[in-house]
């Protein structure tokens, strides 16, 4: 009982500190992140295990991880307003070509991630070209191109 009571802990204290972390997309992640995600992975299975190695407990504490998953995403889809809470929504940053400062600096996005992500998926130059980009849930930037005349 003790491997699922620290597994469903600790999966819900992840959830949470990453949540409120704030969105970073695994292809955007720095190196500082990896180190970071690499400590984290092996804090977590410390506290996860605790001095019990066996496979018994392996097989408890990833069951418990993975009906965990299953229960959230089933709860999720019965309540979408948990969905929002929990991963959070797509976030404009640049509305008809108006720049969202506020919005830029509380997710910690600057400008050369929305033109990296303009250049990249659609071939713009310059921030005038951009009529809307949005921070997907996932941690992507959509960019959505003026029509030209």
């Amino acid at each position: 009982m003790e491997s699922i009571l620290r597994a469903a802990f600790i999966y819900l204290f992840l959830l949470l500190i990453f949540r409120i972390s704030g969105k970073r997309s695994l292809s955007h992640v720095t190196t500082f992140d990896l180190v970071l995600l690499l400590i984290i992975g092996e804090s977590t299975q410390q506290a996860l295990v605790g001095q019990d190695y066996s496979i018994v407990n392996a097989s408890i504490v990833i069951s418990t991880l993975i009906l965990l998953e299953f229960v959230f995403t089933k709860l999720k889809c019965a309540w979408p307003f948990l969905d929002n809470v929990l991963e959070s929504l797509p976030l404009v940053l640049i509305d008809d070509g108006r720049i969202l400062e506020d919005r830029m600096r509380h997710e910690e996005i600057d400008l050369d991630a929305i033109t990296a992500a303009a250049r990249e998926n659609h071939g713009l130059e310059r921030l005038d070209q951009i009529k809307y980009a949005v921070l997907e849930r996932s941690g992507g930037i959509s960019i959505i191109p003026r029509q030209s005349s």
